[in-house]
């Protein structure tokens, strides 16, 4: 008779057990934090200054050039420069640039800069983030990599995920409340707290030296991620899936005009607007800590984008505003199924050395596409209409997943540690 050895439960918090991880993780959040009240002041002040739906387009607009410009660079740098002293001058930057947003915001600063100036100077320093955000994701990436070991990659992956969707929550509706009771200027010092936090925490990350010393021209080694990322089926099918489900699909930046116009329920509902879908992320991400959707990797995100679509177009069509909240909830749920399933695969299949110019080319793809999904969704609502814009976008996301999956049917079948052992 065999002896059959139970197998051991895997353990869900493995990855928080790392204290550099936990640090790294109260980094994340306290800056997503600050991070997601902002975009929630931003565009309500914006469109309450200017009453255009293409200026909140522009605001993605604003971010998205310089972070795509600068990306490929941005992941040179990460690569082959200290991550702890490189994240600390990232944040410096976006706390200068949140600084001066709150000084001209100020009624005190009324007298001294003109209205009309107020909203082009809030873009000077949304560019100037963006510049910030280039660095960002490349650096964050290749050290996260560094603090735990290859086979916590997932879990860690999840927590990371979860840390940065908990915040997601709290954040807009924080800054839609206190924004509504307090005005601006309160909420950008709080949003300048905790960045300061966020910066504070970096000090307990531990200097972790480059993995990559460059011995050829930036060109050739900025050109070596860009044909390891296009030689990898898998990675560049799931970069080029997010880019084109999330540009067509990106209509929260259209929640301004919903809040305002449609629903009627102020900057208090447009934070539980933007709360909704990040709640409905976090809460299928601790279900997933323990339920992984890594069994079958490619089935589930093609599943999981076409329920992000699906989402999108009943949340354009809702004039309730609770059905609106649930709708925005699985759209959440959807996303974070996809963004786990994206960052678990560029882990495992992304070698240490080229962690920092992959991520690069990642943020590109994916990093930007939310804001340049912004702009889209502001022009076509100026050309279409606002709830015809978001139904328009939902409905290409749902068709970007159906010819992916016509493309790509041979993934199909494939799991994780056939991914892993096969580098597809």
């Amino acid at each position: 008779m065999e002896d059959h050895i139970p197998l051991e439960k895997p353990d869900p918090f493995a990855a928080l057990r790392y204290r550099e991880f936990r640090s790294y993780l109260g980094m994340r959040f306290f800056f997503t934090f600050a991070y997601q009240m902002q975009a929630v002041i931003i565009g309500f002040h914006i469109y309450y200054l200017t009453k255009d739906p293409l200026a909140l387009g522009l605001i993605g607009l604003c971010e998205a050039i310089p972070a795509i410009s600068i990306a490929l660079y941005g992941g040179y740098v990460a690569d082959k420069t200290e991550k702890r002293g490189l994240l600390l001058k990232i944040f410096a930057g976006v706390f200068l640039c949140s600084f001066v947003m709150l000084v001209v915001t100020t009624k005190q600063m009324h007298a001294y800069v003109p209205t009309s100036y107020i909203v082009p100077i809030m873009y000077c320093m949304i560019f100037g983030i963006g510049i910030a955000r280039g660095f960002f994701s490349p650096a964050t990436f290749s050290l996260m990599a560094q603090i735990v070991p290859k086979k916590l990659y997932p879990n860690s992956s999840t927590w990371n995920s979860s840390s940065w969707q908990m915040a997601s929550i709290l954040g807009p509706a924080a800054g839609g409340l206190i924004y509504a009771f307090y005005g601006i200027t309160v909420t950008y010092i709080i949003i300048i707290t905790f960045i300061a936090i966020a910066l504070v925490c970096i000090f307990f990350l531990k200097p972790h030296p480059p993995t990559f010393i460059p011995k050829e021209s930036i060109v050739k080694s900025l050109t070596e991620g860009v044909q390891f990322v296009f030689k990898s089926k898998m990675m560049l099918g799931a970069m080029s899936l997010d880019l084109f489900s999330v540009f067509f699909g990106g209509a929260v930046a259209l929640l301004p005009v919903f809040a305002h116009d449609i629903l009627k329920v102020g900057s208090e509902g447009l934070g539980f607007m933007r709360a909704a879908a990040s709640s409905g992320a976090v809460i299928t991400m601790l279900v997933m800590t323990r339920f992984s959707p890594m069994n079958r990797p490619w089935r589930n995100l093609l599943i999981a984008v076409t329920g992000f679509g699906t989402s999108i177009i009943c949340y354009g069509l809702s004039k309730n505003f609770y059905l609106t909240l649930l709708f925005l909830f699985m759209e959440g749920a959807f996303d974070s199924i996809s963004v786990i399933i994206r960052s678990t695969i560029m882990q495992l299949l992304t070698p240490d050395e080229m962690r920092g110019r992959v991520s690069a080319v990642n943020s590109m793809f994916i990093g930007s596409s939310n804001e340049i999904g912004a702009f889209e969704s502001g022009l076509t609502a100026k050309l279409m209409r606002t709830v015809p814009a978001v139904v328009f976008g939902g409905s290409m996301t749902i068709l970007i997943a159906g010819i992916t999956y016509l493309k790509t049917k041979g993934l199909i079948k494939l799991s994780l540690q056939e991914i892993n052992e096969q580098k597809v």
